[in-house]
């Protein structure tokens, strides 16, 4: 797997929030849900994306935006627009005093808004679980990017629009994977471009001892490297590999393996066929006890919590 790709092997929604929002206006509300990544597609009119910092943008057909928490932000009929309505955690959506529109806004199946007939037509796609999201891949990205219509093209939009109000079984599991697809194709797509808002880690690409010690780590993660190991393996001395990656990555080559062993483990957890033992090796680790251990101070909790977390039998 190519460093690229490893990176965005990284998209695995569970029950993620999709729907289709119509608009009239006047309208703004504000988004202080906190989802790990949220997806906003224009689809007909014109939006505005107000971020609590940086600039304001313009979404409109077959533009694309892509917001990572902690970033909060209004989304409105303009710029200057005061809100009316809050997105909180969960997704649950109140007026200024706190009351639920959750009745109000709904029109059938995964339609949302101030008029079922409005003019301005977006689709939003919520990541709500953490784990659904690598934290390498967080990192990388800026609180907002964006696409124009110009910029990319691709049949995910419209086919995400029209599969996300239809109600048939399973339908969940197919929104799922097709926002994987679509935030997947989005961030391919900013990534290529050669502008200065690439993230300081693109610069490892074309770096031959980089990539290589990148490509090793992603494609055997369970071996028992050693910087000694990686960096033979690399056609490098031990000095040489670490100033490299440090320079370029931003890392040590054995914290980026830590933490990249850790990106894996979180994602196996979230299968329900694997367990804690099958897990630690998989990603390199002689023993359950010593993989919790490391993964508890790599993420905060234990490999059993991070389970139950996604619902998921210990």
């Amino acid at each position: 797997m190519d460093t690229l790709g490893g990176l965005l092997d990284a998209p695995r929604a569970r029950g993620a929030f999709a729907l289709r929002a119509v608009m009239s206006s006047p309208w703004c509300l504000r988004d202080i849900a906190k989802s790990p990544l949220t997806l906003i597609a224009g689809v007909k009119g014109r939006l505005w994306l107000v971020p609590d910092e940086g600039d304001a943008l313009q979404v409109g057909p077959g533009d694309i935006a892509i917001i990572r928490r902690p970033m909060h932000y209004n989304l409105s009929d303009a710029p200057n627009s005061n809100p009316q309505m809050i997105i909180h955690p969960g997704q649950r959506c109140c007026d200024l005093e706190g009351n639920s529109l959750h009745d109000v806004m709904m029109h059938g199946v995964r339609t949302w808004g101030n008029d079922a007939q409005g003019s301005t037509l977006f689709l939003v796609g919520a990541y709500e679980h953490l784990s659904d999201i690598s934290d390498r891949l967080l990192r990388a990205l800026p609180p907002v990017i964006s696409l124009t219509h110009e910029e990319w093209e691709s049949p995910l939009v419209g086919l995400l629009c029209d599969e996300v109000i239809k109600d048939e079984p399973g339908q969940a599991a197919v929104l799922d994977r097709l926002l994987d697809l679509l935030v997947t194709a989005v961030l391919k797509a900013w990534f290529s471009q050669q502008d200065t808002t690439r993230p300081e880690w693109w610069r490892y690409q074309g770096d031959r001892i980089v990539e290589r010690a990148l490509k090793i780590m992603h494609d055997n993660p369970a071996h028992p490297w050693t910087l000694e190991s990686l960096a033979a393996e690399s056609g490098a001395s031990r000095a040489s590999l670490s100033r490299r990656f440090q320079e370029l990555v931003g890392e040590a080559p054995m914290t980026f393996l830590k933490n990249w062993r850790m990106a894996l483990a979180a994602d196996l957890l979230c299968h329900s066929d694997e367990t804690v033992g099958t897990v630690a090796e998989k990603v390199g680790y002689s023993t359950p006890y010593a993989f919790s251990a490391a993964f508890k101070r790599v993420r905060g909790i234990s490999p059993n919590d991070h389970r139950k977390a996604v619902n998921l039998p210990s």
